[in-house]
């Protein structure tokens, strides 16, 4: 009976041992969690149904839960070889709702000689953001660049990230679903007006919302989504872009004679106008 209470006694103090070393506030390695768990998970050696890694999404892609970086990954998806299907809905019409409904403002792509990474939606302060996909909530902070700033991990391994928040309405490792109201809408970090900034990524690597979200219709484009290397060609389209400094005397239209270019070209490429007025010191891409 004795040795019966001191292995019992000696499980309970290893149990909370255990515990007490994962560190949900940096990143945490999912190496030790089983491939085939589904509702719990094995860490070091002891089983936590109510762990903060039960139902870690995407562990077996990511080997992480960075609660503190926003951008955290090192993945250069432009070489991959094969082709990554997604799955986007598990029923028709179900687990997806839109983050607001708005105009959009701001496109997916290159916005004054830089590259966008998210789509701009209107609206006023105080609206409710919403999440589109069930998942996790993996960042839910105040940042100098996103202002407040939610990023929700999915099932499927994409992440969406919501930023310029006026109010977090969620914490860093809340379980959410397609709808919940993740914060409010507002103009904080590094915007010029209230809007949402809405981002879509796989393992870090920004893919254009607009090919799986219609905007104006409010609905999913399809059920499922194929990522490949050439979902992020604008990468290397980026790495070799070419830009030029205006100096005083110059006009667009010397501009693009210099750089073997047109006045259409530059201002698509840098989101202007032709009658725009270009100061010296002003960078314009120009490849």
């Amino acid at each position: 009976m004795k040795l019966k209470y001191i292995i019992l006694f000696a499980a309970i103090v290893f149990s909370r041992q255990a515990y007490a070393q994962i560190d949900t506030t940096k990143v945490t390695p999912l190496d030790t969690i089983e491939e085939n768990a589904e509702e719990d998970v094995i860490i070091t050696g002891v089983k936590y149904a109510d762990s903060l890694l039960v139902k870690t999404p995407a562990y077996y892609i990511y080997k992480t839960w960075d609660t503190v970086n926003i951008h955290t990954y090192k993945n250069d998806l432009t070489k991959m070889k094969d082709t990554i299907m997604l799955p986007l809905t598990y029923e028709k019409g179900c687990d997806f709702n839109m983050p607001i409904i708005g105009l959009t403002t701001s496109n997916f792509g290159y916005r004054r000689g830089r590259p966008h990474l998210g789509m701009d939606i209107d609206l006023e302060t105080g609206d409710t953001v919403r999440c589109v996909f069930d998942g996790r909530v993996r960042i839910a902070k105040m940042s100098k660049g996103y202002g407040n700033v939610v990023v929700v991990r999915h099932n499927n391994g994409l992440e969406t990230i919501y930023a310029h928040l006026s109010k977090l309405i969620v914490k860093t490792d809340d379980i959410v679903s397609a709808g919940t109201v993740l914060g409010l809408g507002g103009s904080t970090g590094k915007s010029t007006g209230s809007h949402l900034h809405f981002e879509t990524r796989y393992l870090g690597n920004a893919i254009n919302p607009a090919t799986i979200v219609d905007f104006k219709k409010n609905k999913l484009l399809c059920d499922t989504v194929y990522i490949s290397k050439a979902t992020f060609k604008y990468i290397a389209e980026y790495k070799s872009a070419k830009y030029y400094t205006v100096k005083k005397g110059d006009s667009l239209s010397l501009i693009a004679q210099k750089n073997g270019t047109s006045v259409k070209k530059i201002c698509a490429l840098n989101g202007i106008k032709p009658t725009k007025v270009i100061k010296p010191g002003q960078k314009l891409r120009v490849r």
